[in-house]
């Protein structure tokens, strides 16, 4: 039977420990506050023809999010198709700042996804489809023209979105004025393999047998369980130097607009979309979907821009797509040594691409 005094000194560790909790708690708390204050301050549109809206649509039966910004409405229209699925950028607004000198930026927030899926009440909706949410991102692209009497939209697909939004200019090509995606999504199927062997090998040749272990152990695709496809894309990331859905979660933790709700329904909703759209055992429809089978003709110029070391869509199966198709333009754009997470890893370098390539078009 314990003592009286082990009893209190049980006691005094058990409230230094809340204390510490607490204190933490408080820090965290404190430097959120302040890294939202700072980004809010950078993303001030005070020009006289600048835009800043955010607004629910109801499509269908849910109701979507989408924001619109830039400092200057006039300018030519570009609509973030996000990855994950469910991963809403939401979080990254500050990412985009830059773009909005030159272009009017919209996300949209997918169903399952951000703001859209804490509206729907945090339940997913079984019934979900890609050609459903190809649909609905055209009515977002409508909404869009109408609203900012504009006649097209550039449509730009990362990852997860590079396949939806590949799916929307097939449907609607009156609708777009150039595609462009990156971390471009082919044939999930065929990207895997090549996904794990570039990173088993990376590993190899680090002498890193701890990554070595993992990704033997999962073995080669096609997996049987999404935690296999977690594993890899672990170790895809710290070679990358990126961390995934982790640093997506920290960003939409910093960022300005953004409560701790919010988070909390970017997490679910990340989580319930990949379960929907892969399946825990990766045997969902998307995991064998390809897009050549969409057809390799297009309507609009294409163009993709894709870190040369994307160890989550290979460039080098993103580069013979592109190469395949028929477009009034088209054209693959290397970022030598970066990965996946190109967009946001190496900002500038992919503006500059973009707007290179989009210049002409544009002004048209």
């Amino acid at each position: 039977m314990a003592t009286p005094r082990v009893v209190r000194w049980f006691v005094k560790a058990f409230l230094v420990l809340i204390v510490v909790v607490l204190a933490v708690l408080a820090c965290g708390l404190v430097y959120r506050a302040l890294r939202q204050s700072q980004a809010a301050s950078a993303m001030t549109i005070a020009t006289p023809d600048g835009i800043d809206e955010a607004t629910f649509l109801t499509i269908g039966n849910t109701r979507q999010w989408i924001s619109i910004r830039g400092q200057d409405r006039r300018k030519p229209v570009v609509l973030m198709v996000h990855g994950g699925p469910g991963a809403s950028h939401g979080g990254m607004a500050p990412s985009f700042v830059p773009w909005e000198r030159d272009y009017v930026v919209a996300q949209w927030d997918q169903p399952g996804a951000g703001r859209t899926f804490g509206a729907a009440g945090r339940l997913f909706d079984g019934s979900l489809t890609i050609e459903r949410m190809t649909a609905d991102g055209i009515r977002v692209v409508e909404y869009l023209e109408n609203h900012l009497r504009q006649d097209r939209v550039v449509l730009v697909g990362w990852s997860w979105g590079s396949a939806l939004a590949i799916h929307m200019v097939k449907a609607r090509p009156d609708l777009f004025a150039a595609f462009v995606g990156t971390g471009q999504v082919v044939n999930m199927q065929e990207g895997e393999a090549l996904a794990y062997s570039r990173v088993l090998t990376k590993a190899r040749q680090r002498g890193d047998a701890g990554a070595v272990s993992e990704l033997e152990t999962i073995g080669p695709p096609p997996y049987d369980a999404l935690q296999e496809l977690g594993v890899q894309r672990k170790w895809a990331a710290v070679y990358e130097g990126y961390a995934s859905n982790v640093g997506l979660l920290f960003e939409w933790l910093l960022a300005p607009r953004t409560s701790l709700t919010d988070t909390r329904n970017f997490v679910s909703g990340l989580i319930q979309s990949q379960n929907h759209f892969f399946g825990p055992a990766m045997n969902r429809s998307f995991v064998a979907a390809d897009l050549r089978q969409l057809g390799l003709e297009f309507e609009v110029p294409i163009f993709v821009i894709q870190g040369t070391e994307d160890d989550y869509t290979p460039a080098a199966l993103s580069r013979a797509y592109v190469d395949a198709l028929h477009a009034p333009r088209k054209e693959f754009v290397p970022i030598e040594g970066a990965g996946h997470f190109a967009i946001v890893s190496r900002p500038d370098e992919f503006l500059n691409a973009m707007k290179a390539r989009l210049r002409q078009i544009t002004s048209q």
